[in-house]
């Protein structure tokens, strides 16, 4: 699956840092070949919290409690809530800005 996720990015971030969006897409990998896995539901509680875990403590080392965390990530999803794939580069871009990580990924 070429694609170009940027572009998904700067709808939400016209100044994201592409460095860094290349950073998430080689860190997800061989996820992003497969549609589904390339995509966040967010209405799969079980997906939600991979998120959380997987990304936001493993990757992410961030300790807040996850009532902090379940709360960002359903912010990044109200603020996706248009577009009905939510590209998982552009939510885990947006988690990382909004815990100041991005430098993770550069």
């Amino acid at each position: 699956m070429a694609q170009d996720w940027a572009v998904d990015v700067l709808k939400y971030n016209p100044n994201a840092d592409r460095k860094a969006i290349g950073g998430i897409v080689h860190h997800c990998g061989i996820a992003l070949r497969s549609r589904d896995a390339s995509l966040v539901a967010f209405t799969d509680p079980d997906e939600l919290k991979r998120v959380r875990d997987s990304f936001l403590k493993k990757k992410l080392g961030l300790t807040v409690p996850d009532s902090e965390l379940d709360m960002a990530v359903a912010s990044v999803g109200e603020r996706m809530r248009a577009d009905h794939t939510k590209n998982r580069v552009t939510v885990y871009y947006l988690l990382a800005e909004h815990f100041g990580k991005l430098a993770e990924f550069v």
